[in-house]
């Protein structure tokens, strides 16, 4: 355990991408089997407890610590099991830390009703750095600015011919502590074979597009579909088994079984995912209601019916046709899917136009129908994984903009949990104030200083972790779009708000009415 607590520590406390790249690199090259692959397990979010819940965590804290304490301390932190970490009152032991392969063991087959005394062994076998990383175990949540992906990339370092796409393609044929990963990597064993195993394949991303890029395109190079405002899925069936992953690779099957059903074909196919009612696209906020459900049940399939917009295909029943040009992909695609007709699925439709000036006015038409912009894709281009330049371009409408006035503010997590940067703000109805959206991105750091210390300086009232400030400062708020929503109180809500710019210019009296942003929501 200690090499890896020493693992995340340093990666909390490193900011470079490449930094964390290397550090994990250097882990991997360097700690012993099985504890390496269960890091990277860890890591990359594939070990699950079953009966270590955080809520074993606070019950050990409540026996050993005073609950007045640890509420203010865990307020003033914002992370459970860095609280927990710190404030563990130590207790001499003669016992050393548990090894890393020990703990998951443990933790993976123990009694629920063992698991409170054995913890609390291990706590007080450790110092603090130890404890935090038994804690991130347990909790489930690393948070230590390492994602999965960068897991991989550090990973395929090791190897000299090896990408963490290559890692990525076979990733779900494997289970922990990954030997023979690791093997084949280091160049002691074959690759791989998932066999038919539905395993993921790194997507092909779109990059934001310029006014120096439109300058630069030829248009004729390119087609052009519609920006759905759904979420970016991938589909595979093969004879070994289907699953349906998000655009993380997280397999999202069990969220949408009707849609799982329905893959009865031998492809790997790629999407968006939509609320479709009647044939019209639902706004977003209904698919928010089916995302990250651990149950669903026959009323919300029936109220929020989902479907996949097709819009590329990567394999044809064994052959991957993902190096041929865009447009031999799409005519496949079509061939199958009329001999196929899937059940909840659609073509995503290719619009014709003839110059730069009609794509334009095709985006400008998108708000009014409820759709995000416009996708470009060059007929001639294979299907890379990552995002490569000048390949596909994604063409958004225009943001929205309210200016609205800070109510309450929360500490953040990772690397801003000793800073306030999450957001509520809110529009005035009359001389009232609601709340209409939450923000913790779209400031700079120097932004977020300044935040912080408003937020420092003109609390009026403490909520458990969450703090009401002086209605006094006003942020302008850029979001895509704004629908109606019986849940608040507001009865609207905004897709991705961002904090764009902090109006010290304008007092809070001057801030926008509710009515303004009601005046926003399409098709009303």
């Amino acid at each position: 355990m200690i090499l890896f607590a020493n693992l995340l520590e340093r990666l909390v406390f490193t900011p470079g991408r490449l930094t964390k790249i290397a550090l994990l690199r250097r882990y991997f090259d360097t700690a012993p089997d099985p504890d390496r692959g269960l890091a990277l397990a860890a890591i990359t979010g594939a070990l699950k407890f079953p009966t270590a819940k955080a809520g074993l965590i606070r019950e050990l804290a409540a026996t050993r610590t005073d609950p007045v304490l640890f509420e203010l301390s865990y307020d003033y932190v914002g992370d459970l099991a860095e609280t927990v970490a710190l404030i563990w009152p130590e207790k001499p032991s003669n016992a050393a830390p548990p090894l890393l392969s020990e703990v998951v063991d443990t933790l993976a087959t123990a009694p629920k009703a063992d698991l409170p005394y054995i913890v609390a062994g291990w706590l007080d076998a450790s110092d603090a750095s130890v404890r935090l990383a038994l804690l991130k175990l347990i909790t489930g949540g690393m948070r230590v600015g390492a994602s999965g992906r960068l897991a991989k990339t550090a990973l395929a370092e090791l190897g000299s011919a090896i990408s963490p796409d290559d890692i990525e393609e076979v990733w779900h044929g494997l289970t922990p502590p990954y030997a023979g990963l690791f093997a084949w990597i280091e160049g002691r064993g074959p690759k791989p074979d998932p066999l038919d195993a539905p395993v993921f394949r790194a997507p092909m991303l779109a990059n934001p597009i310029e006014d120096a890029d439109l300058t630069r395109m030829n248009t004729a190079d390119y087609r052009a579909e519609w920006k759905w405002d759904g979420i970016r899925v991938q589909l595979v069936s093969t004879p070994g088994g289907r699953a349906l992953y998000s655009r993380g690779a997280e397999d999202i099957s069990a969220t949408f079984p009707e849609i799982l059903a329905a893959m009865n074909c031998h492809a790997v196919l790629d999407g968006e995912l939509l609320v479709v009612r009647d044939g019209a696209v639902a706004p977003f906020s209904d698919l928010q209601q089916r995302l990250n459900r651990k149950t669903v049940t026959p009323k919300m399939q029936r109220d929020y019916p989902v479907q996949v917009r097709l819009y590329d295909m990567l394999f044809e029943g064994a052959e991957d046709i993902r190096p041929l040009p865009f447009d031999t992909r799409r005519a496949r695609l079509e061939r199958w899917f009329a001999a196929s007709a899937p059940a909840r699925m659609d073509l995503s439709a290719q619009i014709a136009f003839s110059s730069l000036d009609e794509l334009a006015q095709l985006r400008f038409s998108a708000r009014a129908a409820s759709i995000e912009g416009l996708m470009l894709k060059r007929g001639d281009g294979a299907y890379v994984p990552g995002r490569p330049k000048g390949q596909w371009w994604k063409w958004k409408r225009d943001p929205l903009n309210i200016d609205a006035v800070l109510m309450y503010a929360q500490r953040g997590h990772g690397k801003r949990s000793s800073f306030y940067s999450d957001f509520t703000f809110g529009l005035w109805r009359g001389a009232e104030l609601l709340p209409v959206g939450k923000a913790y991105f779209g400031f700079t750091d120097e932004e977020l200083v300044m935040l912080d210390k408003f937020v420092r300086n003109n609390t009026t009232a403490r909520f458990g972790p969450v703090r009401e400030v002086a209605k006094s400062m006003v942020v302008e708020v850029a979001f895509d779009a704004v629908q109606r929503s019986p849940r608040h109180k507001s009865g609207v809500a905004l897709r991705f708000p961002r904090i764009s710019r902090i109006r010290t210019d304008k007092p809070a009296v001057e801030a926008d009415q509710l009515e303004t942003l009601i005046s926003l929501i399409e098709g009303r």
